[in-house]
C-alpha cells in the first residue's frame, strides 16, 4: 500500500514531529470543521496515523454517525484508540489495512478522507479503486495531498478514470464518483 512500512521507532518520531506541529499550528479542530462532514455521516480516515483528525471527526459525526479509521501501522491503531478511549468516543471502529485492503465493506462510506497520507501510495490506482469500493454511490473522496504538489495529486487522480472534482479549495480537493461506471 505505501511504498515502505514505517517501523515503530520511524512512527514514533513522526507522532512526535505531529504533537510539535499541533502545539505549535493548532489546526486539526479548525482544519476538520473546514471538511464540511456532518452529524450522522459515516466517514473513513484512511491513513490515520496517531488519530489526530479521527479524534475530531468523532467529534463532529456525533454519536449518531460513525468514524472508522484504517492504517498499515497497528502502533497507529493502538496510538489511535488511546485518544478515542481518552475523549470517550465510543463511534468508531479501526481497521489494520492489508496492502490495499481496507477490511471495509462495501458502499460504507458517505466520505473517505486521505489527509496527507497520499504521498506515501505507491500504487495510485489500487489505492483509489479501494476507496470506490468502500464509498457509497454518492460518496465522496476528500484528499488532501500533503507532500505532493497538487498538480501531481490532480494527475493521479485523474489517471485512475474513476473520480470527478466535486469541489477545489485551498485545503483540500474533494472527488465524487464518475457517473456510468460500476
Amino acid at each position: 500500500m505505501i511504498k515502505r512500512k514505517l517501523k515503530d521507532n520511524e512512527f514514533r518520531l513522526m507522532q512526535g514531529f505531529m504533537k510539535l506541529a499541533d502545539h505549535v499550528y493548532p489546526h486539526v479542530q479548525a482544519r476538520s470543521e473546514a471538511f464540511g462532514m456532518e452529524p450522522g455521516q459515516t466517514v473513513v480516515d484512511y491513513g490515520c496515523g496517531p488519530g489526530r483528525y479521527t479524534v475530531e471527526m468523532a467529534r463532529i459525526v456525533g454519536a449518531g454517525g460513525k468514524v472508522v479509521a484504517v492504517d498499515l501501522v497497528e502502533m497507529a491503531l493502538e496510538e489511535t484508540q488511546r485518544k478515542l478511549d481518552a475523549g470517550g468516543f465510543h463511534n468508531c471502529e479501526l481497521k489494520l489495512a492489508h496492502g490495499y485492503d481496507s477490511g471495509i465493506e462495501d458502499n460504507t462510506a458517505d466520505v473517505v478522507f486521505a489527509i496527507d497520507m497520499f504521498h506515501h501510495i505507491s500504487d495510485a490506482n489500487a489505492f483509489l479503486r479501494e476507496v470506490y469500493r468502500i464509498a457509497k454511490p454518492d460518496g465522496l473522496l476528500t484528499l488532501s495531498g500533503g507532500h505532493m504538489t497538487r498538480k501531481t495529486v490532480k494527475a493521479k487522480i485523474a489517471a485512475s478514470g474513476i473520480w470527478d472534482i466535486a469541489e477545489e479549495r485551498r485545503e483540500y480537493i474533494a472527488y465524487k464518483k464518475r457517473e456510468g461506471l460500476g
